[in-house]
């Protein structure tokens, strides 16, 4: 039953929430917010086998999708969102799918969750096939809108991935790799935009990371496929060039000009001209 699902519980920490005064309730957010940073850190052995079926999807031509609803489709579509202008890489190898579809960023769409066959009808409309892989988010793990898209991706030949608070969950049935911080139960009761969307978050931005430096987007620990779209990208394409290259801010520049705004083309050249 629902009642018994970790992300429907009652914390008792906060059952007096509504007497509490403002520093008292932040004080008792913050605290428990650091419970989804424990949660993480024991899910990090699962999360690494993540990172390498993602990559080597990735490095073999596949794609990779997130898929949610609410909070959780919201965290996936960001994540997604941020890799191209991050890491230069194509918005076509990275989507993300929301239920209620783009109006579901911004507003709640009524009963989009709740259609098992959308998620499953827009990963085959997007040709979701063998060498893809899919990432089911869901805090409780029994979103029907994720459960038939992951339902259709093994289908269709996709590996699966699964992010979820509840171990228990018919989401963490249905994937070959399920990752699950036990963030327990929210300050607000089910309000899983709290620790559960914190740990989906942390998760997803970790997972992204360590994928792009496992493609090769990262040298050392600078962002070398960075897209200048914009002056303060621009200003930092011609930091990372003077760092990892030795050159002064001028040459960075014209560097830059030359490869199209391309820190990595710009490396080449310079030691091109330095083996020659």
């Amino acid at each position: 039953m629902a009642e018994k699902r970790p992300t429907e519980a009652a914390l008792d920490r906060s059952r007096a929430l509504d007497e509490m005064s403002a520093e008292a309730m932040l004080r008792l957010i913050h605290s428990e917010d650091g419970q989804a940073h424990i949660a993480v850190g024991r899910v990090i052995p699962v999360m690494a086998e993540a990172v390498e079926v993602l990559a080597c999807a990735l490095l073999g031509g596949g794609r990779w999708f997130n898929v949610g609803a609410g909070t959780s489709g919201r965290i996936g579509v960001l994540d997604a969102s941020e890799l191209p202008p991050t890491f230069g890489v194509s918005a076509r190898r990275v989507q993300a799918l929301i239920a209620g579809g783009d109006r579901a960023l911004r507003h709640a769409v009524e009963g989009a969750e709740d259609d098992l066959h959308a998620g499953a009808f827009e990963l085959e409309e997007r040709g979701v096939t063998l060498g893809d892989v899919v990432i089911g988010i869901s805090a409780s793990g029994t979103t029907p809108y994720v459960l038939g898209a992951i339902e259709s991706a093994t289908k269709l030949g996709a590996r699966t991935i699964a992010i979820t608070c509840d171990p228990s969950s018919p989401l963490v049935d249905s994937v070959e790799i399920a990752i699950v911080p036990e963030v327990g139960p929210e300050v607000v009761t089910g309000s899983t935009r709290m620790k559960g969307g914190l740990a989906q978050k942390m998760i997803l931005a970790a997972l992204s990371t360590a994928v792009m430096v496992r493609m090769g987007r990262v040298r050392g620990n600078y962002m070398t496929h960075v897209s200048p779209v914009s002056s303060k990208l621009r200003e930092r394409a011609v930091r990372i060039l003077m760092e990892l290259g030795g050159v002064d801010a001028e040459r960075a520049q014209d560097l830059l000009r030359q490869t199209d705004g391309s820190v990595e083309q710009a490396l080449d050249v310079i030691e091109a001209q330095r083996s020659s």
